[in-house]
């Protein structure tokens, strides 16, 4: 029944984690199978008071890969991997360890610091990596001294939170993989690393021109005055609606004023920062794609969807590529007021990269005019629906696409590369009338609209203001499945991971109760 869970008698979910903020300082706040109170506050610039995540797999696929010499598997992804309750662990980068990486691609950014000689950051270059020591490394706002973290993996998804009680940040991804999991294994295993160098090189940038412009007036830095900038602009009316930056270069006209680190010069930037990540994470993954082939010529094809999304201060910033979604609900402006009375309406913050959006459909086509076969049996070239992710490398490179033999291989592959890196990028600014976020893989959306989703949400939330809306969302998908398959529940869930692909994908989501005027101070944890 709507508005009430009841727990899958059958089997368990993959992943199911929460964590909840509370809202009076000073309070422990019961909620139900609480394990662990959890020491710290949170700043006063935190604007979501909980979450909670679930996933649970429909495809068979190996427990975990031998990349990278197994270094992901056995060293990076066991230290990040909580997929029952959230746990603190010391935020030390991670890629350091990963040697097996080309010396000659550890970039020459190694030589960059802080010093005003550098007038701005070398262009982005795809044969110059992270630099393993990054510059500011203690000083960028995604920097703490501990974290806690949640993830883990469910067939060929991997679901990853990750948030900082003391910078007051909520950082979240689902890397929904395909033809395997190695890809999404790897972007679990490097992209929050990779986000934290580029974020450590916007501070840079951003401090020299606030030293030089302001004399040091903003002592703490510009991610500081990003955020008393988000607070000052939301005395009065916020500012409405997204900012969609679909090339992500910063806009310079934002940096003429008297202070060049202004709030929406480090948003610019900040959104620049993700783009640079997630090609950074490509150029990786396809180098070790290139050196491991001749051992195994199927991660040619193996990719992943990518959706990121950061929540920092007021602001929320998302990236996508593929299919994956983030949905808004959000009251009606008349309504704002009156939060759990008014009408809810969801807005999808993502883009869609499938040959079914026809601007998508349009853009493959006019890259590929000499190709008469671009999308064939409703797919790119044949074999893939989404149009942009990360991996695929056959539909990208004629020599990875060599490496396949027989059907397998892409017949006529005129002008790579087929499937692109760019990804969509939006920043949304948090306001009174915004309630939550949803933020899920594909397998979600194949039985709920986005309407759905958010009116299932929300009623389970009114009738269960404790209670976990990410699992309750799973299971009704599933007795979803179950009746549009003709089975029980039981004989569902009954089905092996594998066979279980006939009636439902992978499906992994995250639900963050947001919280603009709710301020917290102690968090828990529950399974």
């Amino acid at each position: 029944m709507l508005g009430e869970s009841t727990v899958n008698p059958y089997g368990e979910f993959k992943i199911s984690f929460g964590y909840k903020c509370n809202a009076h300082k000073g309070c422990s706040c019961l909620i139900p199978n609480e394990i662990e109170n959890l020491p710290g506050k949170f700043p006063r610039n935190s604007s979501f008071s909980r979450l909670s995540g679930a996933a649970l797999s429909a495809n068979a696929t190996l427990a975990n890969t031998n990349i990278c010499n197994g270094v992901i598997r056995e060293e990076i992804l066991p230290s990040w991997d909580s997929p029952n309750s959230f746990r603190r662990i010391p935020s030390s980068p991670t890629l350091s360890r990963l040697d097996v990486l080309s010396s000659s691609l550890q970039s020459s950014m190694s030589n960059l610091s802080c010093s005003p000689a550098t007038s701005s950051p070398p262009e982005y270059d795809s044969s110059s990596l992270r630099s393993m020591s990054s510059p500011c490394r203690n000083e960028g706002f995604l920097n703490a001294m501990e974290v806690q973290v949640a993830g883990g993996a469910a067939g060929e998804d991997r679901v990853q939170a990750v948030c900082s009680e003391e910078n007051g940040w909520l950082f979240c991804a689902i890397f929904d993989g395909f033809n395997g999991r190695d890809a999404a294994d790897f972007l679990a295993g490097t992209l929050y690393e990779n986000i934290i160098h580029q974020a450590n090189l916007l501070d840079c940038e951003l401090k020299k021109d606030v030293t030089g412009a302001s004399n040091g007036f903003y002592p703490h830095g510009p991610f500081q005055y990003a955020l008393e900038g988000a607070r000052n602009s939301h005395v009065e009316k916020p500012p409405a609606g997204t900012f969609n930056k679909k090339n992500s270069s910063i806009d310079n006209s934002t940096k003429n004023g008297p202070f060049p680190d202004s709030p929406d010069s480090f948003r610019h930037g900040m959104l620049d920062s993700l783009q640079r990540a997630v090609s950074q994470a490509e150029n990786d993954f396809l180098y070790m794609v290139e050196q491991e082939m001749d051992d195994r010529p199927d991660l040619v094809s193996v990719g992943s969807c990518v959706l990121v999304g950061l929540l920092h201060g007021m602001d929320l910033y998302t990236l996508n590529l593929g299919d994956s979604r983030a949905v808004l609900a959000t009251y009606d402006e008349e309504d704002s007021e009156m939060k759990g009375c008014g009408r809810l309406k969801a807005i999808q913050l993502t883009d869609c990269h499938t040959v079914d959006n026809e601007l998508e459909r349009t853009r493959v086509l006019s890259d590929h005019p000499d190709d008469p076969a671009v999308i064939a049996g409703g797919k790119v070239k044949g074999k893939l629906k989404v149009t942009r992710a990360l991996g695929v490398g056959y539909l990208k490179k004629k020599n990875l696409n060599d490496a396949l033999m027989g059907i397998l291989r892409v017949r006529n592959l005129i002008s790579p590369p087929y499937i692109s890196i760019e990804p969509s990028l939006n920043l949304h600014r948090i306001s009174k009338s915004d309630h939550f976020v949803i933020v899920g893989s594909d397998g979600l959306f194949d039985f709920f609209s986005n309407d759905e989703a958010v009116k299932l949400v929300h009623s389970y939330i009114l009738s269960n203001p404790n209670g976990d809306p990410a699992k309750f969302l799973l299971e009704q998908l599933v007795g979803r499945a179950a009746d549009c398959a003709g089975f029980s529940l039981e004989e569902l869930m009954n089905i092996p991971a594998g066979r279980r692909r006939k009636y439902h994908d992978d499906v992994t989501l995250i639900v963050i109760i947001l919280g603009a005027n709710q301020r917290t101070s102690k968090a828990s944890t529950w399974v």
